[in-house]
Parts: C-alpha cells; sequence; structure tokens
C-alpha cells in the first residue's frame, strides 16, 4: 500500500534549519538557526549555549531557541530541518531516552512545537545544513567544517 503525498505547506510558513555543536563533546555549546519567514524576513542565530553539555543537548538547545524567534515573530506555521537524526526522531516520538537532562530538553522543545498550528520535522544530511552548522560552530568560535569534495563516479583501471 502505498502513503498519499504529504499535503503541501501553507503560503505562510515559515522555514528553520537548526544545528547544534558541542566542543569536545560534551564541552562547550553552541546554537546555530536561520529562520525564514514567508515575506523573506531572515533571521540568523549564532549564540553560545551558556552551559557545557553534549551535541545532543546542543541541537534541542538551538532548535528551542529558534522557535522562541518563531513564536516572537508571530509564526503559526513550520518546516523544521535538522542533521540531528536524535532531535528529529525524539521530538517525532520515534525514540525516547531516560537521559534526564535530554528529557528535560525535549519535553521543553515539544512544548514550544505545540505552541504552532503546524510544524513539520524533517531529518536532512549534514551536508544539506550548512548555513546552521557554520551559525553553530561560530558559536563557540570554532572555524568552518572544510566543503565537501563531490565524489567521482569514474572507474579507476
Amino acid at each position: 500500500m502505498t502513503r498519499p503525498a504529504p499535503l503541501p505547506p501553507p503560503a505562510d510558513t515559515w522555514l528553520i534549519w537548526f544545528d547544534g555543536a558541542a566542543h569536545p563533546n560534551p564541552g562547550r555549546i553552541g546554537l546555530g538557526a536561520l529562520l525564514l519567514g514567508p515575506e523573506g524576513q531572515r533571521m540568523d542565530v549564532s549564540e553560545p549555549g551558556g552551559r557545557s553539555g553534549c551535541n545532543n543537548e546542543a541541537e534541542l538547545l538551538a532548535l528551542g531557541r529558534a522557535l522562541e524567534l518563531a513564536l516572537a515573530a508571530g509564526a503559526q506555521h513550520l518546516v523544521v530541518k535538522g542533521d540531528s537524526d536524535f532531535a528529529v526522531r525524539h521530538l517525532r516520538g520515534e525514540a525516547h531516552t531516560e537521559v534526564p537532562r535530554l528529557v528535560g530538553l525535549i519535553d521543553g522543545t515539544l512544548a514550544l512545537l505545540a505552541r504552532f498550528t503546524s510544524v513539520r520535522l524533517e531529518w536532512v544530511p549534514r551536508h544539506r545544513n550548512p548555513d546552521a552548522d557554520r551559525l553553530s560552530r561560530a558559536a563557540i568560535g570554532l572555524p568552518d567544517k572544510p566543503a565537501l569534495r563531490p565524489v567521482s563516479r569514474r572507474r579507476r583501471r
């Protein structure tokens, strides 16, 4: 049985890309996010997390910060993209953790998500999330990651 195609998002949908960095892991936390509004609005988030933690904490804190900004801007419909399999799966209810620090962050993020009329959470590969990655790394003084080189499709002889 095939699934029906998802409905397109409403015209007033905001797009959010989020990422978090921890250096070392666990260590200093950097939050990064890019918000794009339906009328061309753009907000960049590049902030230190204000505490030490792991990469999963950084990812959830970055998304939480982006959601707070989206709420303040009056957004009601969101498409949220991140390269954190942990965050996306846990927020969708597809995975669970018993780590108290993470449970609290997940619950807080879910409470923020519930304030929007519609939200679509999407996992994207890391190379499709370069702006949020750059912003999260910059927040704690890390340089950009080198760009991925294209893979050659030529066969060796």
